[in-house]
């Protein structure tokens, strides 16, 4: 382990680490990041090996359920604390990783948010997340500026500019780079604290404070958890309590039928939660996956009209409504289609049905992946909701179920739709390898959500030896020959030199072993992470 002189000696760094960023991680950034760990890390670990067990649960064919002994925090009135001003108007907020020209573009792109995101489209190298840190801090100062050779284009914000809000990565995710007496400092807290520290008096200064997106909690015990990590941090770095805010991804199918739970946790930091889309796609196949005759369809038949789909989406903005916390939609992954008009007006056709079916829903705001979407979905919100939000609409008319948050939606599986899985799959992941966790791959905005649900219903059609829409069934010997031949496809788009490339490589060696283990791996970031 190489070690800086200047740190305690608990704290160490691997080999890899070539540049320490001592800008970023200062004598009192470590120890902030020291005394989390100290802290929160072992009840971080019970909590992933709650999951486990929860799991092993699944496994026997049980399926999530509205908890027993929590009924009395569902039932009873109660409301989670007030949001602040430049939250309480989130009608359309982008999303993106932390690069430097992205931050700009999104922060300038006219949305009322940005999501900052360290987490599902960044991939996490050293320099990625520690560069993107940097980045922050010069956007909250105002100082944050980008040249392009190429176009010689200098790049800087405008005089106004989106809300911030940062997600940190899941709690399943190590800083592998960093370590304390060592042990792999949590992902989460890493993210959250650097941002939190190097943050929070600029912020303040500028009438605003740290806001953060919380992903892929699965237990309302994970929100206790954060709940206790905000405090202590608000006490140690001497903030007024409460200041810091929270918007929840409901992106497992576990935290649906645990809202209520999630958003008392949470109760005086929590202002929103959020239609996680494609990871809460990803968790419904994953949770029940081995259930006896659980089988979901192509992955495009799955959409926001799936009554699953429908009924979490609404129940969503009914808990919200009542507890005086905002709902926020989900993600259009579509973006721009350039030189194809045509094409073009299908995709905003697509996603101006998707924004009105949310408004119209009842929802405070949605997602998009690029800028050039921003007006449309601005648009469709100025047009039917005149107020900065609907807490309003409370929708009591909606009644949901633990059978409607579970049927299986309707649809076939397709040989295309294999293929389409095992392509996105593999350019996915090698982008990833190569630092990139955004990518435009079919006219959307992929990001780690939408690959882990491609490996894993190939993992799972496999497992079942599905039948497929032309009377096939899909066996091992089927898809070999299906994967040998994309794999042909891959590589003309990817271009020879690229696909005999390491991350190529890596990434087709990566997929098939996801999708063809006896055992299923929980994400593949950990499994690719090593790679990086």
């Amino acid at each position: 382990m190489e070690t800086q002189t200047n740190l305690s000696q608990k704290i160490s760094f691997t080999k890899e680490v070539k540049n320490y960023h001592p800008e970023i991680l200062t004598d009192g950034a470590l120890a902030f990041l020291e005394a989390l760990h100290n802290r929160f890390d072992g009840r971080r670990l019970t909590l992933l090996r709650n999951r486990e067990q929860q799991q092993q649960l699944f496994d026997l064919e049980t399926s999530p359920a509205f908890p027993e002994n929590t009924k009395e925090i569902r039932n009873s009135e109660w409301l989670a604390a007030p949001i602040p001003g430049d939250l309480q108007d989130r009608r359309v907020e982008i999303t993106g990783p932390v690069d430097r020209k992205m931050v700009i573009n999104a922060l300038n792109s006219g949305a009322k948010t940005f999501m900052a995101d360290f987490e599902d489209s960044n991939a996490p190298l050293w320099e990625n997340c520690l560069q993107g840190q940097k980045n922050l801090m010069d956007a909250v100062n105002k100082t944050i500026s980008f040249y392009n050779p190429k176009k010689d284009k200098t790049y800087q914000l405008n005089e106004e500019v989106a809300t911030l809000i940062v997600r940190p990565r899941g709690l399943h995710l190590n800083e592998k780079h960093l370590l304390i007496e060592g042990k792999e400092i949590s992902g989460s807290l890493f993210d959250f604290a650097l941002y939190a520290f190097h943050n929070n008096e600029q912020l303040k200064e500028n009438g605003t404070a740290p806001y953060y997106y919380i992903p892929k909690l699965e237990h309302f015990t994970e929100a206790i958890w954060w709940n206790d990590v905000i405090d202590f941090t608000e006490e140690y770095l001497g903030m007024e309590h409460a200041t810091i805010k929270v918007t929840v991804l409901v992106e497992t199918i576990t935290a649906s039928f645990q809202l209520d739970e999630i958003i008392y946790a949470l109760k005086e930091h929590i202002v929103g939660l959020n239609c996680g889309r494609w990871d809460y796609i990803f968790s419904y196949i994953k949770k029940l996956r081995n259930h006896k005759g659980f089988v979901v369809p192509d992955r495009a038949q799955v959409t926001m009209t799936s009554p699953f789909m429908d009924a979490y989406s609404k129940r969503v903005i009914q808990r919200c409504h009542k507890r005086n916390i905002l709902a926020i939609g989900g993600m259009a992954a579509q973006i721009p289609i350039k030189n194809d008009e045509e094409r073009n007006k299908l995709a905003f056709a697509k996603v101006k049905a998707d924004k009105e079916r949310e408004v119209k829903n009842g929802h405070d705001g949605t997602w998009v992946a690029h800028p050039g979407l921003v007006p449309l979905a601005m648009g469709v919100f100025d047009m039917h909701m005149q107020e900065p939000n609907q807490l309003d609409v409370k929708r009591d008319d909606v009644v949901v179920t633990e059978q409607d948050l579970l049927e299986i939606p309707q649809g076939t599986i397709t040989e295309k739709g294999i293929r389409e899985n095992i392509n996105v799959g593999i350019h996915y992941i090698a982008t990833w390898l190569g630092g990139n966790g955004a990518v435009a791959l079919y006219d959307l905005m992929e990001d780690a959500a939408t690959a882990e649900i491609s490996r894993t219903q190939i993992w799972q059609w496999l497992k079942n030896e599905v039948k497929l829409e032309n009377g096939l069934r899909l066996n091992s010997n089927m898809f070999h020959m299906l994967f040998e031949d994309e794999l042909k496809t891959v590589e003309k788009q990817a271009g020879k030199a690229l696909f005999e490339g390491e991350n190529y490589q890596n990434a087709i060696q990566i997929f098939y072993k996801l999708v063809t283990s006896e055992n299923f791996e929980e994400f593949l970031t950990t499994k690719a992470y090593k790679y990086l």
